[in-house]
């Protein structure tokens, strides 16, 4: 039985402001370090040995999967980090109050921005205080920096990712960890799931809830899939 876990970072201090956070560097809450801590139990829990993390280059998705091996006492797993699993940018409304800008553009275009799969929001200017495009972490990626992303964007970057990276592991039987972001771990559950565009826009990842697939044979469609947290439990979408 080979395994893979897609955990979302801990609340981040931009999650309990209510703000639009995408590329920013934000760190976890005391209560983000918490659920970490709780999504490590839960897996070590489960008696399930992994044998690769992946996460991206955003402090609150390492942290968490740090503190997630240090509480399963396998802090010696070897991890891969990439942007491909950074959360979706939020363009122009990065930093923002949701409830605010809300108020300023109207419920229904912050909904389009926020909901819709194709619809990106406004880009970052390159004068824009949080653009990131001379960060050392992407200067040298030989890529375009993102000035906004739709869900679809976000998972046109994830898939290369996952068909290089993520998916010749599991084929080669190896159980993995994913600590990442909602919209990029939204991507991975609409591959593994055979999600439709329009019901992905639908699901939601709890923060640090570890969500559980199981794969028999080598496959990558997935025989089972559940959250360890039942109490905590988002709605999954039926598997196409």
């Amino acid at each position: 039985m080979t395994r893979l876990a897609l955990v979302r970072h801990g609340q981040s201090q931009w999650n309990l402001d209510n703000r639009f956070t995408g590329w920013v560097d934000v760190d976890i809450t005391e209560k983000g370090r918490e659920e970490a801590e709780k999504a490590g139990a839960l897996l070590r829990a489960t008696g399930a040995e992994f044998d690769a993390c992946h996460t991206s280059v955003q402090k609150r998705a390492i942290r968490t999967l740090w503190l997630m091996l240090d509480e399963m006492d396998r802090m010696w797993l070897p991890v891969t980090r990439s942007w491909r699993l950074n959360e979706r940018h939020y363009g122009a409304l990065t930093g923002l109050n949701k409830k605010e800008t809300a108020e300023k553009h109207g419920a229904e275009q912050v909904k389009i921005w926020r909901r819709s799969y194709s619809t990106p929001p406004p880009p970052m200017t390159p004068d824009n205080k949080y653009n990131m495009a001379d960060d050392p972490r992407y200067r040298a990626l030989g890529v375009d920096v993102p000035v906004a992303e739709s869900l679809q964007l976000t998972l046109e970057r994830v898939v290369p990712y996952f068909e290089t990276e993520i998916a010749p592991q599991l084929k080669d039987g190896k159980s993995l960890i994913i600590a990442a972001h909602g919209n990029s771990l939204r991507a991975l559950v609409k591959l593994l799931l055979n999600v439709s565009d329009d019901d992905i826009v639908h699901v939601e990842i709890p923060t640090g809830n570890p969500l559980l697939f199981e794969f028999e044979n080598r496959s990558i469609k997935p025989a089972t899939v559940r959250y360890l947290d039942e109490e905590r439990a988002a709605a999954l979408p039926a598997n196409g």
